[in-house]
């Protein structure tokens, strides 16, 4: 969400722009913002939002179709946008397996002109699964607004630095920062059994966790429990804010003096390190999926190889406190990284790169009829004609995220009992054929023993009659 709402500014100087999302109570189905309009459609669920995106893309021609992480819409628009150029933006895991069907992610590859992926480990992940696609793959990194995350010691932040420290007895301390969901796959509980280790040699430490259980909430889930527990137990200082609204979480990177990383799933990029770089913090994070990728080692920040063991984040975390010098210089660089790279110009810049690249080049060919492909058609009744085109490009956001788990869920068990539907009804009808078979089979040996009998019986009694005809005469 936030790099579709940073990019358009950049991009509608030269295009004309649609952004398609969903509705929300507090905003308008329809408006112009800046010269962006804005098209909402009910969204809660994927097939929902897909038959709202449907039903306006089949009145309203556009010249590209920028898709972000849903390549299930793909086949869908497709059908109803059958002269525009789609181009897919991937953040996360969409093309897995347990995410979309094989023969659907090999027709999403087919229609694409590009993906934009947000790391080169994302773009490698759908090499691997797709091998097809690695022409179209191109990797374009965020950006952060460095006007809003400014270093602590920066004029506009400095009064806000040392409000937040003072309101949590929090003024002496080197504080380490940790920003993100409060879930076993973060591994923010690696980060508090590093303490026992860092206060053996160094003292006044503080550690501020921000974050809730999910985006946008505060449930207290078993894991929430145990960080809290676990919190409870160290004898430094530490505090969690729970969830903290985009709009304020720039106050907490001030705050603070390092900021670490801790995931130890396959992360594909996590913005909280364009946010750390521009907050002048130095950064530590894992070897995991893209995290990496915007650290170099030693510079701006250390990589931590195996995230498993809390001893090897207390030996970076020590090895920055006992250096201040490298402390200042990292943080310096990152700073440097995040205004001349990780910005949104140029982020926008590299977008209409892909956009012009792609209206240059062909239509993908059409793909023929095929009954595999039946179940991505979009819904019944769905239909319009297609305007002429208009210079534009449309962005379509993806669906909320708190709903995303609860989803996968469902849907892998209903899979599954589909599956064993499957399995249960073609049980049941290779043992109905075995019996037909058998009766069947039955039933024709018995009717050739019978037309046997039959026969013989007649050629019996025909020698009988001769036989008296004969003596008869």
């Amino acid at each position: 969400q936030t790099y579709i709402s940073a990019s358009p500014p950049h991009l509608a100087k030269s295009y004309s722009i649609t952004v398609l999302g969903i509705t929300d109570p507090s905003l308008p189905n329809e408006e112009v913002k800046d010269g962006i309009k804005y098209v909402r459609v009910p969204g809660k669920l994927l097939p929902l939002y897909q038959q709202g995106i449907v039903q306006f893309l089949a009145s309203n021609s556009f010249d590209i179709i920028h898709v972000f992480n849903r390549p299930r819409l793909v086949m869908p628009i497709r059908s109803v946008a059958p002269h525009s150029k789609i181009i897919l933006s991937m953040h996360n895991d969409m093309f897995n397996l347990d995410k979309i069907e094989p023969n659907e992610a090999h027709a999403a590859i087919e229609e694409v002109s590009m993906i934009v992926t947000i790391s080169d480990y994302v773009g490698n992940v759908i090499r691997s699964l797709y091998p097809q696609a690695s022409s179209k793959i191109r990797t374009i990194y965020s950006g952060v607004d460095s006007e809003r995350f400014l270093p602590g010691n920066h004029s506009k932040m400095e009064s806000i630095r040392n409000r937040l420290r003072k309101e949590h007895g929090l003024e002496d301390k080197n504080i380490i920062l940790f920003a993100g969901r409060l879930s076993a796959n973060k591994g923010v509980d690696r980060l508090i059994r590093a303490l026992p280790l860092l206060s053996k040699k160094h003292k006044n430490l503080a550690l501020v966790i921000v974050g809730g259980n999910w985006f946008s909430q505060n449930k207290i889930t078993d894991y929430v429990a145990y960080i809290r527990s676990l919190a409870k137990q160290q004898t430094v200082p530490v505090v969690t804010t729970g969830f903290v609204s985009s709009a304020d979480i720039q106050d907490w990177f001030a705050a603070a003096d390092i900021f670490v990383c801790t995931s130890i799933w396959q992360e594909p990029l996590a913005r909280v390190h364009y946010e750390a770089m521009a907050s002048g913090l130095p950064i530590i994070t894992t070897a995991r999926g893209g995290n990496a990728e915007v650290i170099i080692p030693g510079k701006n920040g250390f990589v931590i190889e195996d995230p498993e063991d809390p001893a090897n984040f207390a030996e970076k975390i020590s090895e920055i406190l006992s250096n201040k010098s490298l402390m200042q210089s990292m943080g310096k660089r990152g700073r440097e990284l995040a205004i001349s790279h990780y910005n949104w110009p140029r982020v926008a810049h590299d977008i209409m790169e892909v956009w012009e690249r792609t209206l240059q080049t062909p239509l993908p060919a059409l793909l023929p009829e095929d009954e595999s492909l039946q179940n991505i058609t979009p819904p019944e009744g769905i239909d319009g004609e297609v305007l002429d085109s208009n210079q534009t490009s449309t962005l379509l956001p993806d669906e909320p995220t708190d709903e995303k788990e609860d989803k996968k869920e469902k849907k892998q068990n209903k899979n599954k009992g589909k599956k064993d539907k499957h399995k249960k009804d073609k049980h049941k009808k290779d043992k109905y054929k075995k019996d037909k078979y058998k009766k069947d089979k039955h039933k024709k040996v018995k009717t050739k023993k019978k037309d046997k009998n039959k026969e013989s019986k007649s050629r019996k009694l025909k020698g009988k009659k001769d036989k008296k005809r004969k003596k008869a005469d």
